[in-house]
């Protein structure tokens, strides 16, 4: 029976009945979970966004509804009236919310019947693509519909939060001037204006800065944020961001409204209270111990420089590196030491896909270190080395040599490897740290110096005397959030006087004609009386994936893109028509192969 204009509609949600509403006639709507026939009785599970709930149709009682029943399938849309009834004893279900009662129905209506799906909601081990494509589907099944469910009550907390705390909410245009901000941006031809494009805004970051000059003081935003960079599991090409600027502030001021955030964000929705404050490390204390700035400080396995241990060291690759200007750090892995040959292999062929030149080990046996290393080292290093990374027999100790920038990273990953392999890590902890005290820049891959953040961030005041002599000395006032190993928020005090933000841009090689054409409006803006200010932006994504414990940002949002940065439910991106691209006096130059 198909679904008239005037259709049966619902009184209650069906993961709402109880025992209390015994005796009631209500009129649900939904999807079918499941049918089945129990020779004669046949149960539908309705489902709905709020649960489901089991319904009778009994031949004898309602013989019209039971045939009709009899043809529904799963994912049809149906509305269905009957009486609330207790479940008969010994069929309860107390894995539902709603398993003392069901629905003895009398009454069904078709809404829409529904095809055969490539796969059913909640479904498990089902290929992401297809669960893109098919979005609609994936979206109803119960662990996706209670992360959107949670999307919407995180934003809103967040939102109502910051409110009570004074910050206005502000909306910043989409349509915007190209900016460099570390990635490509993806621009928008103009119709009107030929051969001219707006960019879509990698961050907010030039408007929240205006805003501030325009005396807002306090701006808040969940902001649509867009880059044309290479993805990840934790990236996407567009994505959201809680985004905060304050004026007449310090750094202190941002850590206490974001801290209280979490711990208001976390109280609620993970049911834990973090304590305050949050602990804090300077980027160089991040990268000597963890080997990355965004340090997973749940559990320990801290890295130790030990260069110092091999300064009078005869081995020649040792010799070379500390020559060279580089250095020796490593950590001890406990209960290691009788690691295989196949094993330390593996270790070694790890680190060395890591960017390591290759891997020292020296595992501490009851009988005395062992390992490739051991003839090179004197009993004086091997203790050396054995205290400073705190190893106690049985362990084994990893090293790794080479420029700080080639051992880092290598390091960090062994560290995290031996954390998950040895259990160490408590997947029921939230560890939040501040990184501080970034360098203000970096060199990039042709030796420029570049921003670390941006080129709107703040240098340190006493640093600001090398800013043209040793400009890789000079640190930010930068800040990170860190969680789990996970970056959660980056933000920075800026530069908020033309003079400075001048000396910046001359610095990263921005003429001053080049200055006028993409920041001319904030340049002169920083005439008018700009106060000083911060802020910091929060992943929305990324805090959401950690809240649910998942690994990957596609699985919060709602409808994301893949690693290749294409919509399999829309296909987007897809050609446009001829027409079209001559309206925007454009023409496509196919790339040569």
């Amino acid at each position: 029976m198909s679904a008239p204009a005037e259709f049966l509609k619902r009184t209650h949600e069906c993961g709402t009945l109880r025992p209390e509403h015994i005796g009631q006639r209500v009129v649900l709507n939904g999807w079918v979970e499941r049918s089945r026939d129990h020779g004669g009785l046949i149960f539908i599970d309705l489902r709905d966004r709020s649960g489901l709930v089991q319904t009778v149709f009994n031949p004898e009682h309602a013989p019209a509804a039971h045939a009709q029943a009899a043809e529904a399938r799963a994912e049809f849309v149906l509305a269905i009236e009957g009486i609330v009834t207790r479940r008969p004893p010994g069929t309860e279900n107390p894995k539902l919310p709603t398993g003392e009662v069901e629905v003895q129905a009398d009454t069904i209506l078709v809404l829409n019947p529904a095809k055969t799906p490539p796969f059913y909601p909640g479904q498990e081990s089902v290929d992401e693509s297809i669960r893109l494509k098919y979005r609609y589907l994936d979206l109803r099944g119960a662990a996706m519909a209670n992360r959107l469910r949670l999307r919407h009550e995180v934003t809103l907390s967040v939102r109502n939060f910051l409110s009570q705390r004074g910050f206005w909410e502000v909306e910043t245009p989409i349509l915007l001037k190209a900016t460099p901000e570390g990635a490509r941006d993806y621009l928008v031809p103009s119709r009107v204006h030929p051969g001219h494009f707006y960019a879509l805004p990698q961050s907010p970051q030039l408007m929240k800065q205006t805003l501030m000059v325009a005396g807002v003081e306090k701006y808040l935003q969940i902001a649509r944020c867009l880059r044309d960079e290479d993805l990840r599991a934790d990236r996407q090409p567009e994505f959201t961001q809680i985004d905060l600027e304050m004026s007449f502030i310090t750094e202190e001021d941002i850590y206490e409204v974001v801290e209280a955030l979490m711990v208001e964000v976390f109280s609620r929705y993970a049911g834990v209270t973090p304590a305050r404050p949050f602990p804090r490390l300077t980027y160089k204390e991040a990268m000597l111990r963890y080997g990355t700035d965004k340090p997973d400080t749940r559990f320990a396995l801290e890295i130790a420089d030990v260069s110092a241990h091999f300064a009078d060291s005869t081995f020649q690759v040792f010799r070379r590196v500390l020559d060279g200007g580089g250095v020796i750090r490593g950590f001890s892995a406990p209960g290691c030491a009788g690691y295989s040959r196949t094993e330390i292999n593996g270790l070694e062929a790890f680190a060395t896909q890591a960017g390591a030149k290759g891997l020292i080990t020296l595992a501490l046996a009851a009988e005395g270190a062992k390992g490739p290393m051991v003839k090179y080292l004197t009993p004086e290093q091997i203790q050396a080395v054995t205290t400073a990374t705190g190893a106690k027999t049985g362990d084994l100790i990893l090293m790794v040599a080479g420029p700080e920038s080639e051992v880092c990273e290598p390091l960090a990953r062994l560290r995290l490897l031996m954390g998950k392999r040895l259990g160490l890590i408590d997947e029921n902890k939230w560890a939040f740290t501040w990184v501080v005290e970034f360098p203000l820049l970096e060199l990039d891959g042709e030796g420029n110096l570049s921003p670390k953040h941006h080129p709107f961030t703040s240098p340190m005041e006493q640093d600001l005397a090398y800013l043209e002599s040793e400009p890789l000395k000079v640190r930010a006032r930068a800040y990170d959030l860190v969680l789990n190993g996970e970056e959660l928020g980056g933000g920075s005090i800026r530069i908020h006087r033309r003079e400075l933000q001048e000396r910046m841009f001359r610095l990263l090689r921005i003429s001053s004609e080049e200055a006028q054409v993409k920041f001319g409006f904030l340049l002169e803006a920083f005439e008018y009386g700009a106060p000083p200010h911060g802020g910091i932006a929060l992943g929305l994504d990324r805090l959401l994936m950690l809240l649910t414990h998942t690994d990957n940002i596609r699985e919060v949002i709602p409808f994301p893109k893949t690693q290749t940065a294409t919509c399999p439910l829309t296909g987007a991106p897809t050609p446009v028509s001829e027409q079209q691209l001559e309206e925007l006096h454009l023409r496509v130059v196919p790339p040569q192969e």
